[in-house]
């Protein structure tokens, strides 16, 4: 064949062909994975960088967008390094291997993330690119993919020490921060104003209640309770006889609001005491509970406090294992406080109920994925011990603050014939 014909041949003759089929499959392996890798990250990155709870979780999304920014430009390496019949870009070998590395890392994570959660679809998409990764790793290394870089050992460390802080940060974002500061949430009664009516057979009651953040964490307000009860007086060692319910209601609405830190939630309740004089108290107590979940480990929107049903309804809705004689329910969704947590746990639902009893009536919470029920009890923490530390669930007991029924009394009549 003549020297300036188009077609010449080196190192072969014309019975040898290049492998380009081989080399295009490989590019398509290539590009698939970095492809598959980018669109989850770039879900993450998206959501977390601007909508995560804390200011660590929006600094990891941004991590992890720029990972994904990675895994684009390893696209376009891919196509250069082993698809394009002509000599590839020096760096390009080197950018495919940082994807891969990236890819490897990312797939780990995710796995570790979802130890002790239900298999979903991230499960297997974090197998099948730590498989890929992994494969595509060793041949990197194998044909030295570096070779193009001037400085392969200094880059080599500096991508080692960027992942180590990336992997700092992440950990320090989601599992130390969330951790080491604790809400402080403070709740209680006090007894205020008294009055009898004319005929003398009722007496009203003014009783202050509040709840109050002490601490540096939000929380949401599940739902309150308060009871006033009328009995013996409470002395320590003597056992008491049974106290009697005098009134009961919640004082925190509308459920679900967030009591940020130095906020106060008061309320004042007027109860009515039937037969007043007639009755054989020797003091008369009141009492608060509130139940709360930390609003930086947890989204939980409008749609709880609109959930709430009772009657007839709640009848219909009764499901196995929900507990007895109930007043109303609130139910809704919740999700993570980043999309990193959303994407590697099982879907949360949180339930609250409101119980009806002669003398103690109650609130349930349960938050357990959406068909399991793991109702929360403040005597049995480990019973529900996943939700307490991953939502920071807290039931907030208040002090029982009493006063002698005959003081009450005796101020109500004072108060009535200054009035009369």
């Amino acid at each position: 064949m003549p020297p300036d014909h188009p077609v010449y041949w080196r190192g072969a003759d014309s019975t040898v062909w290049p492998r380009a089929g081989w080399r295009r499959t490989i590019a398509f392996v290539m590009i698939a994975g970095f492809v598959a890798t980018a669109v989850p990250l770039f879900q993450i990155g998206l959501a977390d960088s601007g909508n995560a709870l804390t200011y660590g979780g929006r600094i990891a999304g941004v991590t992890v967008l720029f990972a994904a920014v990675v895994e684009v430009i390893a696209v376009g390496a891919a196509v250069n390094y082993w698809y394009w019949n002509k000599p590839p870009w020096r760096y390009s070998g080197a950018v495919v291997l940082a994807g891969v590395a990236i890819s490897l890392l990312c797939s780990i994570s995710l796995l570790l993330l979802q130890i002790g959660e239900h298999f979903n679809k991230y499960t297997a998409v974090g197998i099948i690119l730590g498989t890929w990764s992994l494969a595509a790793l060793i041949g990197l290394v194998k044909c030295r993919a570096w070779k193009g870089l001037r400085n392969p050992k200094k880059i080599a460390v500096g991508a080692v020490v960027s992942a180590l802080l990336a992997s700092a940060n992440l950990a320090y974002s989601q599992i130390y921060l969330p951790y080491v500061t604790t809400p402080l949430i403070q709740s209680g009664a006090e007894f205020k104003e008294a009055s009898l009516r004319k005929d003398q057979d009722r007496m009203y009651v003014t009783v202050h209640l509040y709840v109050r953040n002490a601490g540096r964490v939000p929380v949401y307000i599940l739902d309150s309770i308060y009871w006033v009860h009328g009995g013996p007086a409470n002395i320590e060692g003597v056992k008491t006889h049974r106290y009697e319910l005098i009134y009961d209601g919640d004082f925190v609405s509308p459920v679900g609001r967030v009591l940020k830190p130095g906020e106060e939630i008061a309320q004042d309740e007027v109860v009515q005491v039937l037969n007043a004089e007639k009755k054989n108290f020797e003091v008369i107590r009141a009492q608060t509970e509130v139940y709360a979940i930390r609003e930086d480990r947890v989204k939980m929107g409008p749609d709880y406090s609109r959930s709430g049903i009772g009657g007839r309804d709640l009848q219909m809705e009764t499901e196995k294992g929900d507990p007895p004689s109930v007043k109303y329910r609130y139910r809704a969704r919740i999700s993570n406080s980043s999309e990193i947590l959303n994407v590697t746990r099982d879907e949360q639902r949180i339930t609250v109920w409101r119980t009806a009893s002669p003398e103690w009536p109650g609130i349930v919470v349960d938050v357990s994925p959406p068909g399991e029920r793991i109702a929360f009890d403040p005597l049995n923490p480990y019973a529900n011990e996943k939700a307490i530390d991953r939502y920071g669930l807290a039931q907030v007991r208040g002090s029982t603050v009493e006063v002698p029924y005959a003081e009450l009394l005796e101020k109500a009549g004072a108060v009535q014939k200054g009035t009369g």
